[in-house]
């Protein structure tokens, strides 16, 4: 058998081209060799372990972003030292391909760090508090140094030089650099204040109607932050406008447990007046209206006594009027009303008349934050003020439509 092995040495030693791609086809086996050993055999055998961890739900990640990748790192040095060992090869061929695959070992193990730093990320999301300090953006500015670091050494390996020259030179580049990644480092420097200040989290409802955002932060990275609309667009904004540019964040609402209503009903001023008596007696019908009239009805009959003489005359006299009967129904339906949250501001106000009509502002918030139940509680509301106001003698104010000037033409044509 020794001698058979001599033989075909020495037959190989009469054919060098025969020989070199002898070793060749030796080494690119013996390099996937190495590659199904370390992937199919040992790092198997540790991902099936790990199956039996707290990992065990991220073992597919961790084998496609970490595994996969540093495995081809065994394949490459055998590649690297091996080729030394194939005879009749140029010496500069043998020295490109070892700095290529020092260079393929670096982008190997830089992509491994990589995929490292996202099953971190992947397995921070999954806490409970973990949209209020996301770490995302600090994962990515890590990345870009491994990335930046990566670039420097493979250049150094492709030209066969020491990194510690080429970084000798990015002192001069500093300007260039600060130039390139201006928006990077403002980006970060975004970042950290966000984070900082709790300024924004995923989840939050935000509006930034400069930019066309209204919708829900469903992502916080380095250079953007991405809103999802409420007509499910996707708006990718700025980490760094978010510093500079001002904008709403609904969160204290959301936490809060109640959402505001605040909306006037715009009442004719010529439909205000004081209540007569038979209206007055027509109001006690209302269960919420019979305490507010009888002691209102009871401090006006003490204040008029006290005018003697003078209150002989009606225009002397305090009288209640059918919009303060209205304000004080509308006080008593809020306060009695299941999805109005009682703990929090509860008014009812007129506002500065306009010439559109008098403003009486409904302001109470209520005991949900959902917005399709808001809305409906809200809708309700105005639904049973906007119908019982004729029991008041009270109108709303519209501006006259076209119904109303053929309804006032005619009228006029019939006299």
């Amino acid at each position: 058998m020794q001698e058979e092995f001599e033989a075909l040495q020495s037959w190989l030693q009469q054919h060098p081209d025969i020989e070199t791609l002898t070793y060749l086809t030796f080494l690119l086996v013996g390099s996937w060799l190495a590659n199904f050993g370390v992937k199919k055999i040992l790092l198997r055998g540790v991902l099936t372990g790990l199956t039996y961890t707290p990992a065990g739900p991220d073992v597919k990640m961790i084998e496609r972003n970490i595994v996969a990748r540093f495995a081809n790192v065994v394949p490459a040095l055998v590649i690297a030292y091996g080729i030394f060992s194939v005879p009749h090869l140029a010496e500069e061929v043998v020295i490109v391909v070892n700095n290529v695959c020092k260079a393929f070992i670096v982008v190997t193990i830089a992509r491994g760090l990589s995929g490292v730093l996202t099953v971190i990320n992947t397995i921070y999301e999954r806490r409970p508090d973990a949209h209020e300090r996301p770490i995302k953006g600090y994962i990515q500015v890590v990345k870009i140094a491994i990335y930046v670091i990566t670039a420097i050494l493979v250049i150094a390996a492709l030209i066969d030089r020491s990194p510690v020259i080429l970084l000798s030179g990015l002192g001069a580049m500093a300007a260039v650099l600060m130039l390139v990644f201006q928006d990077t480092l403002l980006s970060l420097v975004a970042s950290i204040q966000i984070s900082s200040h709790d300024i924004i989290r995923v989840g939050d409802w935000i509006e930034m109607p400069n930019l066309n955002a209204d919708g829900e932060v469903i992502d916080i990275a380095l250079h953007t932050v991405k809103v999802q609309n409420w007509d499910k667009t996707i708006t990718f904004i700025p980490t760094k406008r978010f510093i500079s540019d001002s904008f709403k964040n609904w969160r204290g609402m959301q936490q809060s447990g109640g959402r505001r209503i605040k909306r006037s009903l715009w009442l004719d001023q010529q439909s205000v007046h004081f209540l007569s008596e038979e209206e007055r007696k027509s109001l006690y019908r209302f269960r919420l209206l019979r305490s507010y009239l009888k002691g209102k009805q009871e401090e006006i009959d003490k204040w008029n006594q006290q005018l003697e003489e003078a209150g002989k005359e009606p225009v002397n006299t305090r009288r209640i009027s059918n919009i303060g009967s209205f304000r004080a129904y509308i006080r008593e339906y809020l306060s009695n009303h299941p999805r109005v949250h009682q703990e929090m501001t509860l008014m009812v106000r007129q506002l500065e008349p306009t010439s559109d009509g008098l403003p009486l502002e409904i302001y109470c918030f209520t005991n949900t934050v959902v917005w399709a139940e808001y809305e409906g509680i809200q809708s309700d509301i105005f639904d049973h003020l906007l119908s019982i106001l004729p029991e008041f003698g009270l109108r709303v104010f519209q501006h006259p439509s076209g119904l109303d000037m053929r309804e006032m033409t005619r009228q006029i044509k019939s006299e």
